[in-house]
């Protein structure tokens, strides 16, 4: 058994819960409370989170802030941004204050920090001065860690408990404010605390004092269009989703002062969210399309994109991500696949502490149930993820899509210890498109 693992199961849970509660403050007290001199934002939420954050950063940058943030995809300080290659959103061990601190030292006046329901259970959180924090949805995820869907809203209802006894910023005097989806049918439950500003994103709701809503939304090929408040919006990124997460983070940033005109302004000009949604094209007769999609909602919805984008067949690459978690959906994402692909190729993805077969078969059984096996061509097993990716462009054909998801632009494979194998799925697609493109282009001389 696992190091990690085993102590898990011999140390008492209250010792683990003092070790990251005295972890959290001493890392604060060490670094100096670096978010008491910055305007300090928490994004928290099912999905929808690390693009939130991306399209808030490309906001405030854009308006004269100089930004620092911490998210799934990327750790930045102004426009110099690093891939996170952690597999950690929100960094322990002292880690998220450092590098606050390391924000607050290059002149960031702007703190963004994808806050997770993990995080807060490991009160990763403490010592964060808050000073608007937002909701992007909600529905069940990480249930096997947390027990239950209701321990699961907890953890993040305790963010916003959090922020309501936060001191206002003499510096900055932005009211304490805290932003909801008002679709979530437990958003009333996350503004039920003294907190001076209640907004609302998508729906208003009950108790608060502003809704950011969508008119007129258009769903293009090319983008999404919307008029929020009087101002006409176009986002050149697809899928229904990008309106929730644009408007989410439009509402924070006028939240700390900027227009939504600005806001408009900036949104418009940004044409990729790194492994959301992201083509790859190396000159192929076909559409290959990276996605972080790991769990139903998510695929659901990105099939949605899909079914917009023009095309003849999809093939599907995808595992169960996170050894360990969520057991219960593997066998619903392979469903979906099947459900909406050609051709289904499970592969591993980040099996941890599992048995990566395991994971696989079980992310199989639900291809299966929806239809696609190994007699009647639509699933196909492949152990190697560069294998798995390697074949499944072979098979394409002029006008396919390749649908990649799971790992978006993740920077490692996880495996067990929490070994790290150097990864990145867009680099191997590349590098097999490279390949395939030589044959195509011999082939093409010979004939």
């Amino acid at each position: 058994m696992p190091m990690i693992a085993m102590l898990r199961k011999i140390v008492p849970q209250p010792v683990f819960r003092a070790y990251h509660y005295l972890m959290s403050v001493s890392g604060a007290v060490r670094y100096g409370y670096p978010t008491k001199k910055m305007i300090t934002i928490g994004i928290t939420g099912t999905s929808g989170k690390s693009t939130t954050v991306f399209l808030l950063g490309r906001i405030l940058n854009d308006a004269g802030h100089k930004v620092g943030s911490s998210s799934t995809i990327e750790f930045c300080i102004g426009d110099e941004c690093k891939l996170n290659k952690t597999k950690m959103t929100q960094l322990g061990r002292w880690g998220t204050q450092a590098f606050l601190s390391r924000m607050q030292k290059e002149g960031c006046d702007v703190a963004i920090v994808e806050t997770t329901s993990q995080g807060i259970e490991q009160f990763r959180h403490l010592g964060i001065f808050y000073d608007v924090c937002l909701l992007t949805n909600l529905y069940p995820e990480h249930i096997e860690s947390h027990g239950s869907f209701e321990n699961y809203k907890n953890a993040k209802k305790r963010l916003f408990t959090y922020l309501a006894y936060l001191p206002i910023k003499e510096n900055f005097h932005i009211p304490k404010t805290a932003v909801v989806n008002g679709a979530v049918a437990e958003a009333e439950e996350f503004i039920d605390f003294p907190i001076d500003r209640k907004w609302a994103h998508k729906k208003a709701v009950a108790g608060v004092s502003r809704a950011f809503v969508a008119q007129d939304t258009k769903i293009l090929g090319n983008g999404v269009e919307f008029i929020l408040d009087g101002v006409q919006f176009f986002v050149p990124l697809l899928g229904e989703h990008v309106v929730d997460n644009a408007i989410a983070a439009c509402s924070v940033a006028v939240a700390i002062g900027v227009s939504l005109e600005a806001c408009a302004a900036s949104l418009k000009t940004i044409t990729a969210v790194p492994g959301r949604t992201e083509f790859i094209s190396e000159g192929q007769p076909f559409k290959v399309l990276i996605d972080f999609a790991f769990e139903p909602v998510a695929m659901t919805n990105l099939y949605e994109v899909i079914s917009k984008i023009p095309h003849e067949r999809v093939i599907h690459v995808l595992g169960g991500t996170g050894g360990g978690r969520d057991k219960a959906r593997r066998p619903k994402i392979g469903k979906i696949a099947a459900e909406h692909a050609a051709l289904v190729v499970v592969t591993n993805e980040d099996p941890y502490d599992e048995d990566p077969r395991e994971i696989i078969e079980m992310v199989a059984s639900g291809v299966r149930a929806g239809g696609k096996t190994e007699a009647n061509g639509g699933l196909e097993i492949v152990d190697d993820r560069r294998a798995a990716i390697l074949f499944a462009l072979q098979k394409a054909a002029p006008g396919d899509i390749v649908l990649i998801t799971g790992k978006g632009c993740e920077q490692a494979i996880v495996g067990p210890n929490r070994t790290m194998t150097p990864w990145d799925d867009r680099a191997v697609v590349r590098e097999s498109l490279k390949q395939i493109n030589t044959t195509w282009q011999s082939q093409t001389q010979l004939n």
